[in-house]
């Protein structure tokens, strides 16, 4: 009796164990890929474009850029050496099966399929035994191996095998469920394999350097099952921070978000990229394991992004200088980064935390930054792009059909063909609707299918339109509508920004009967007994705002920015008088118009009214004439040359940067010995300072310590006796610095003489640098410099006396 009572207290005591482990899941689900089909309007001109011009494109570039043929060297399949500059390049392979993947879900393709197939069969043949995969380890190459380490794993901060690994595992999940095939699959777990074998608390107790092998390992989870690619993903973030107190490794800072472990972080710093990545995966981990620490962690690092680090067009970013985010309410316009796979990462993020915490604050930031921030950094012929992505240009910006390091183009792919799964999610009795777009779609909650039908020409107009149809029999469920934040007079969360004046008041209609506005957590809800053909109707104002930042925000003191439903507007110059954008008022009394223009940029819809444009006279007195303004879409911003773009323009007087009357140099021709952007020289532009980023500059990077010159070539035969520089020196954050010497040339009869100097001062920062020489009649000058070793040159402004 003691013996089966002792066994029956054990099985009690097993099923309390087991009955109190709490199974902990998202809260909402996405709907599934396919059961999203697109009919008609914005979104769905986009995945068409996505299909038929991006993915062939990326495809293409793999292979000419050699990206494919370093996994062929590292098969064996052909003799060469390892042929691109960055080790990381095999996940731009990944990134490109994942995007045709995604596609193959919702637009079968034979010819697509066949092609990653055959991608999918070099990397099996690259693959090592034991699982291992990284082209620049395998393929023959002294140069690359310098910056990967000796051995594996040796150089986890630069070499990037990690994180080529996430998006490895990504492209196979979604390979897999896009064919059902699981040739990637098995590659991707028998790496998995390796990668928990030799990184746990009894081998390599070392982070990822660019956080991303842990979404993906959440991925093989989510497919498979298999809790130990969640654990593995949540044991890389908890040793994060803490490279000291484990292996006596030294701490790679905030730049890789190493500075302090994951859970004492409060503030957003480093690699936006990175970061943003390592927040996805923070909140994977709270959807999994319910863990606190996470969340509260979450929650302080989404708050200061949102309050303190984003721009209007949701970009995050501010700064080149390690592709990073700025101090708090540094947000800089001309200098933006905000590079496009940002924009990815945080939407990623954005829409984590909504399935986290359905609450519309998170799509509202989603939103934001897909038709803004995310849209501006691909061309709408779906093979032009950009990197960074700047609020402000001096006509020095243009798109680019690929880059040396390319992750943003297979970025941008990925996103778009998976974008229909995030219009709706749902949990067991509940529908919401996350964006608006034209569709068809068939979700099922338990064993109930609903069908919803929307209509609208949503960006451009506010009226939507939704048909709930039940497959059998009425069905209860709620519906849940999200009202964007910008329809209620709250741009995003928190002060960072706000609308000037706003009397926007969205309608919802069910069944042709107005219904009262309340909202929880920003959405409408519905909840009722549904019949088939009932109709709800949601009306979002399309009013036009002027968004004005908070004063903290220095740079955008005295200016707006124009926003009209999602769309944040920017004003280009070659749609204003001359061209120019720097020296427009636009005051708050302004009246505002918008039409929609279809044969311009796809069609979109214009904004136009006056604004007033400044200039200095021949007497350098200030003065200033009404003229026409136009804004656009800032997504479209640079397809129509290179011209002056700004989103924030003055509505201050102290804030306009007027034009200067012509000069002997603003009127010449600027030549260079290299470089791009040359024109910025002679645009009478001051900085503040050598370091500002904020005005237009000139530099020679990457050519450093060599001898480099610009060529002046006036209008006409001219005398001059002085030239002054002042120089670009961004030290703490580049690689450009003052020269070491300087001199200058004029031409005579085809031959170029040396001035003879009388004064020449100190070669110094944050002031103009002077030679006096004496009087030169001529067409020409040629201005000298040579740069100090490992550092290149730079120029802000020359003037010519």
């Amino acid at each position: 009796m003691r013996i089966l009572f002792t066994a029956l207290s054990l099985c009690f005591l097993l099923y309390i164990s087991i009955t109190s482990q709490q199974s902990y899941n998202y809260p909402l689900r996405s709907a599934a890929l396919n059961s999203v089909k697109l009919t008609t309007g914005f979104w769905l001109d986009r995945f068409e474009i996505n299909k038929t011009s991006t993915l062939p494109h990326i495809i293409k570039k793999c292979w000419e850029t050699g990206r494919v043929n370093n996994l062929i060297y590292a098969a064996g399949l052909r003799q060469g050496e390892f042929c691109t500059v960055y080790p990381f390049d095999d996940s731009d392979v990944y990134k490109t099966i994942e995007a045709v993947s995604y596609s193959l879900i919702s637009y079968p393709d034979i010819e697509l399929e066949k092609q990653i197939d055959c991608l999918i069969t070099i990397l099996g043949l690259a693959q090592e035994e034991d699982g291992y995969l990284y082209s620049a380890r395998s393929s023959p190459s002294d140069k690359i191996k310098k910056s990967i380490g000796t051995e594996r794993w040796s150089n986890l901060q630069w070499s990037h095998e990690l994180y080529n690994l996430g998006h490895l595992y990504e492209a196979a999940v979604a390979h897999n469920q896009a064919t059902g095939k699981n040739s990637l699959l098995n590659i991707a777990l028998k790496n998995a394999e390796l990668v928990i074998n030799t990184f746990n608390t009894n081998g390599l107790q070392i982070p990822p350097g660019h956080e991303e092998i842990e979404i993906g390992l959440v991925k093989l989870y989510e497919l498979t099952g298999d809790k130990r690619f969640l654990n593995q993903a949540k044991y890389f973030l908890d040793i994060r921070g803490r490279g000291t107190e484990l292996t006596g490794r030294e701490s790679w800072g905030e730049y890789a978000q190493d500075h302090k472990p994951v859970t004492e972080q409060n503030e957003a710093v480093g690699h936006a990229v990175r970061a943003a990545y390592l927040y996805s995966a923070m909140t994977d981990v709270v959807a999994y394991t319910g863990d606190n620490e996470y969340k509260q962690a979450l929650n302080n690092l989404w708050k200061n992004i949102v309050t303190k680090k984003m721009y209007i067009t949701g970009g995050i970013g501010s700064t080149g200088s390690g592709e990073a985010l700025g101090d708090n309410y540094d947000l800089p316009n001309a200098s933006a980064y905000n590079e496009t796979c940002s924009s990815i990462a945080n939407m990623m993020w954005n829409y984590k935390m909504f399935l986290l915490y359905a609450d519309a604050k998170y799509l509202d930031v989603f939103e934001r930054t897909l038709f803004n921030a995310f849209l501006s950094g691909v061309g709408m012929d779906g093979k032009s792009f950009f990197y960074p992505n700047p609020l402000q240009s001096f006509g020095t910006h243009e798109r680019s059909p690929w880059f040396t390091c390319a992750c943003c183009p297979p970025n941008v792919a990925r996103f778009i063909a998976s974008l229909p799964e995030k219009f709706y999610s749902f949990s067991d009795d509940e529908i919401y609707v996350n964006l608006y777009s034209s569709n068809m779609s068939i979700l099922k909650l338990g064993s109930e299918e609903i069908s919803i039908f929307q209509e609208t020409n949503y960006p451009w107009d506010g009226n939507i339109k939704l048909h709930i149809q039940p497959h059998n029999t009425k069905k209860k469920f709620s519906l849940k509508l999200r009202i964007p934040g910008w329809s209620i007079n709250k741009p995003i969360e928190g002060d960072l920004y706000s609308f000037a004046k706003s009397e926007q008041v969205p309608v919802i209609k069910l069944n042709g009967k107005e219904q009262p506005l309340n909202l929880v957590k920003g959405f409408f809800e519905i909840e009722r007994e549904w019949d088939k053909d009932d109709l709800v109707e949601l009306i979002l104002p399309m009013e036009i705002n002027y968004v004005v930042a908070n004063e903290n925000v220095t740079v955008d003191r005295g200016k707006i920015a124009l926003q009209r439903g999602p769309i944040v507007y920017c004003a280009e110059g070659v749609d204003q008088h001359n061209g120019y954008v720097r020296n427009i008022l636009l005051p708050n009394n302004t009246k505002l118009d918008s039409k929609f223009e279809p044969g311009l940029l796809n069609g979109v819809e214009v904004i136009k009214g006056k604004a007033f444009g400044y200039s200095y006279n021949t007497d350098n007195n200030l003065i200033f004439a009404e003229q026409d303004f136009t804004a656009v879409p800032y997504y479209t911003w640079s397809h129509r040359g290179m011209t002056e773009m700004s989103v924030w323009i003055a509505n201050r007087e102290d804030a306009v940067l007027p034009l200067h009357g012509p000069t002997l140099i603003s009127s010449s021709k600027i030549s260079v010995s290299s470089g791009k952007n040359f024109k910025t020289i002679n645009d009478q532009i001051e900085p503040i300072n050598s370091s500002d980023e904020s005005v237009p500059f000139y530099h020679w990077w990457p050519n450093k310590g060599t001898k480099e010159f610009v060529q002046i070539d006036f209008p006409e035969t001219s005398e001059v006796s002085q030239v002054e520089i002042y120089w670009f020196d961004d030290e703490g954050q580049g690689e450009c610095r003052i020269p070491n010497a300087w001199n200058i040339k004029y031409q005579e009869n085809d031959k170029w003489i040396n001035v003879y100097p009388t004064h020449k001062s100190d070669i110094e920062k944050d002031k103009y640098n002077s030679i006096i020489f004496e009087t030169v009649r001529t067409n020409s000058l040629r201005i000298e410099i040579e740069s100090q070793k490992d550092f290149a040159g730079g120029i802000h402004e020359i003037k010519i006396k």
